[in-house]
């Protein structure tokens, strides 16, 4: 008895901690188009003011221009600490750090985001930094210059430096072949440098346009009051003209495609499997993401216990989702232990996915990876910014503010089935790219 009263009360408090994790929000459009959501959280005294732009990494140069890469994050850097009109250059951070705020921004190939977090009295002075850098951002010689250096020196330590930090930009090289998911986030230097100044003014006004973004403002706030500000403060941003894409297709992979790469700064090679999957709007992308979970999620997943621990034939071992808009990127990879071979490893693992192929995981590993993403998702979900940033997200780029809510329903519908049914359909060797990641030769 006493153990089914022990039972009944975690379940109890497990409900009431998925109850509580219910985001609500409210959404309106100003007249040049800004989309604005606001969520209400009084329990702490702090507020996050954030805008997403559509806009990243594929659009080169505005109109995807391969000699005009990296303008996306760019401007993520010119914007998130740049001079204005009214905010001299180097100044930003300091002004925001003398009112308790910090902030950050990111750019993907998808999108940019904006963010910054201040104690919640002053959420105006927050609309009011936030909206300057959109109405008077300054966009001159020397501020591009500045930028580039900051950018040129993230390049170096970031990835020329670090070992393995060709990975990504390795992986999508070769996946994709017209699309601009080829390109490198970063961007190439070369095309940064050889770039206009008028060039930089004309992406800034393309895409950082109010009918471009979504702004965002989670926390301690007062709903009404907030609305009147951000009329106040966004609506002369003037409205752009609306952005079209054409972006062309990718054909499908149907054959494996064997790739060899070397970087000087790894002792250990490495072999990556890299395989095109359906963009993160689609089921299936949520089934590749609980996927992954199950191969590579820690030291008790199937790869790592398997192929690290067990067998000791890798140091390391895992599969990663890189969820984008248009496709995504599924990618298996492995370092050999001593004198273990790539291709060794990568029988090793993908005799797990054809396991994966054959049979339905087992009922157990299914609870257990359900439990797993829960608890992600309600760890995501217990920070004002991540909230914030998932609202902008989930407008934005899914067209729907709600999978906030509605996204541990759709993990919960997914079945055993579907995730074999997908493992079958999209990692097959004949629809990859297997990259040998090698040592550089003297």
């Amino acid at each position: 008895m006493k153990k089914r009263l022990s039972s009944l009360a975690l379940l109890i408090v497990i409900g009431s901690v998925l109850n509580a994790q219910n985001v609500e929000f409210e959404e309106f459009d100003l007249d040049n188009g800004l989309h604005v959501i606001l969520h209400q959280d009084n329990n702490a005294p702090i507020v996050t003011v954030g805008f997403m732009a559509d806009v990243g990494g594929k659009d080169a140069g505005g109109d995807n221009n391969p000699e005009r890469t990296g303008f996306a994050h760019f401007f993520e850097h010119l914007l998130a600490s740049g001079a204005t009109k009214n905010i001299e250059k180097g100044q930003w951070r300091k002004i925001r750090a003398s009112r308790g705020g910090r902030g950050n921004a990111n750019t993907s190939l998808d999108r940019t985001y904006y963010y910054q977090t201040f104690p919640s009295n002053n959420l105006e002075f927050a609309l009011w930094m936030d909206s300057e850098r959109l109405l008077h951002p300054i966009i001159n010689q020397d501020a591009v210059d500045t930028q580039n250096e900051v950018v040129k020196e993230e390049k170096r330590s970031t990835y020329d430096n670090r070992p393995y930090g060709q990975f990504l930009f390795v992986t999508g090289e070769n996946l994709f072949k017209v699309h601009p998911y080829r390109y490198k986030n970063i961007g190439d230097m070369d095309h940064l440098d050889a770039a206009t100044l008028e060039e930089f003014q004309d992406y800034f006004n393309k895409y950082y346009v109010p009918n471009n973004l979504v702004l965002v403002i989670a926390g301690d706030i007062d709903i009404p009051k907030t609305k009147k500000m951000v009329n106040e403060y966004y609506s002369a941003i003037p409205k752009g003209e609306k952005i079209v894409r054409n972006f062309p297709k990718e054909e499908p992979i149907l054959e494996t495609k064997k790739v060899t790469t070397r970087d000087a700064n790894i002792q250990i090679p490495g072999i990556i499997a890299a395989y095109r999957t359906p963009g993160f709007t689609e089921r299936d992308a949520y089934i590749f993401n609980m996927v992954s979970t199950y191969l590579s999620d820690g030291k008790s997943s199937k790869l790592y216990k398997k192929i690290v621990d067990d067998k000791k034939m890798a140091l390391q071992v895992g599969a990663i989702n890189i969820d984008q808009k248009d496709y995504s990127i599924y990618a298996l990879y492995a370092l050999p232990s001593g004198d273990v071979g790539l291709n060794d490893l990568l029988a090793e693992i993908d005799e797990e996915i054809i396991k994966m192929q054959n049979e339905l995981i087992s009922e157990k590993d299914y609870q257990k990876l359900q439990n797993k993403i829960e608890n992600q998702i309600v760890s995501t979900n217990s920070s004002i910014e991540n909230i914030a940033n998932a609202l902008a997200r989930y407008y934005l780029l899914y067209g729907d503010v709600n999978l906030i809510n509605d996204q541990i329903n759709i993990y919960q519908s997914i079945t055993r089935e579907e995730i074999q049914a997908a493992v079958k359909k999209y990692l097959n060797p004949n629809q990859r790219v297997e990259i040998e990641y090698l040592p550089e030769t003297k």
